[in-house]
């Protein structure tokens, strides 16, 4: 199949896994009026400008006519939460008339409340509502997803949830990833005693989790009220144990240690990092940890953004992803979050869009495989309606302007 009068963005050399730091703004390269050629294995074989097609090569072959819109690569959201049952509208109100985050955790809201709902919930039924979501972010242009648990918060419910995004990726068309959360709050029968419940995760839900093989990653909510750095230091090394790479919620809202015990783990990335200065920086910069951010939160929450561009100044990849959950982040809309990347952020469309894609694949170990236009990569990508520059998506955020989503070669 050949893409034919494209404007190709987020070209990168063959090869490329990540964008560090100033990287992100100068090495993609954009193509206005370029071509694609892709293999029946879905694979990108080659691109290159209109001029260096010889066009008798498409002949016999299947083309799609871009019409000068955009083709740019599927997202990859490396953070979401999308597996939960109903909603959490009702914290919402709550939200608009003043209550914080952790007063209404304090109030029976927040993750117990999850807890509650999906413990309730059938499998059949959490399967149902959840691959929706799946299906509504693939819509809009993402093609590979991270999900994870942490609203069972015990084992027969830790396991029903990793079930159901077992059961996404088995029909999903996107890549899913899958991260054990056991420790994302403290289960109810565990309360006032989280030190217990920490033992349990380790010697009972640890095991178990990687005896069956339902998880991908590991991670723990290493924060302020939540789990302790040491606490996290032993679910770490305990996961280390059975293969498990951690992914870690660090700096929401404090200064935690959580960037630092993640990267003494060698953590895949550390996610969230709304509070975070130059101690966590310097400690990044010499990692190969991806530092995660997700603007969504800070815009539904009203809390600060992370400082996506000292990030950046100091050399770090950064990636940006939804957070989509029913708390904090109640969107998967990957063009929102590169919006914010933008107006909040102060990122350059090119930077929050090289945030989106290959470091949110780098933070789910995929960019050797998607998250860019690259020969050697899989064909996942979008196209656009005709637009002035790529800088008008996130400027008119809004706007209705995807085209066609194609995963691995497929139109979806």
């Amino acid at each position: 199949m050949y893409v034919l009068n494209a404007r190709l963005a987020m070209v990168l050399p063959a090869g490329s896994d990540r964008l560090r730091g100033r990287e992100m703004d100068t090495v993609p390269r954009e193509i206005t009026d370029g071509w694609m050629r892709i293999g029946d294995d879905g694979m990108i074989e080659a691109l290159g400008e209109t001029g260096s097609l010889d066009m008798s090569e498409t002949e016999g072959h299947e083309t799609v006519d871009a019409r000068g819109g955009y083709v740019l690569p599927t997202f990859c959201d490396s953070h979401t939460h999308i597996i939960y049952a109903g909603s959490r509208d009702g914290e919402f109100l709550d939200k608009i008339r003043g209550l914080s985050y952790e007063e209404i955790a304090r109030r029976g809201g927040g993750i117990l409340n999850s807890a509650d709902r999906l413990h309730d919930c059938t499998e059949d039924e959490l399967f149902r509502q959840s691959m929706a979501r799946a299906q509504m972010m693939v819509a809009k242009g993402t093609g590979a997803i991270e999900i994870k648990s942490g609203y069972g918060l015990n084992t027969a419910d830790e396991f029903k949830m990793l079930r159901v995004a077992a059961r996404i990726r088995e029909s999903l068309p996107a890549h899913v990833k899958i991260t054990f959360l056991g420790a994302h709050a403290v289960g109810r029968e565990y309360t006032g005693r989280q030190s217990e419940y920490v033992d349990m995760l380790i010697a009972d839900m640890l095991p178990a989790v990687a005896a069956e093989g339902l998880a991908d990653y590991v991670d723990v909510f290493c924060d302020q009220g939540f789990f302790t750095v040491e606490e996290t230091d032993r679910i770490l090394t305990a996961a280390a144990r059975y293969g498990m790479r951690p992914k870690i919620h660090a700096n929401e809202l404090a200064c935690s240690g959580g960037v630092q015990v993640g990267v003494k783990h060698n953590a895949l990335s550390v996610d969230h990092l709304e509070r975070m200065g130059a101690d966590e920086i310097d400690v990044l910069r010499s990692s190969a940890t991806v530092a995660t951010m997700l603007p969504g939160a800070s815009f539904f929450l009203g809390m600060p953004y992370a400082p996506a561009k000292d990030a950046i100044k100091s050399g770090l990849t950064v990636a940006l992803a939804s957070d989509y959950n029913p708390g904090s982040s109640p969107s998967g809309d990957m063009r929102m979050v590169w919006a914010l990347g933008c107006i909040k952020m102060r990122l350059t469309p090119t930077e929050a869009l090289a945030a989106c894609t290959v470091n949110g694949a780098a933070a789910m170990a995929l960019s050797q495989t998607t998250g860019a236009l690259s020969p050697g990569k899989e064909a996942s990508f979008v196209i656009t309606k005709p637009v002035p520059s790529l800088a008008f998506i996130p400027y008119e955020y809004t706007s209705p302007w995807l085209e066609s989503v194609y995963i691995k070669g497929r139109k979806i």
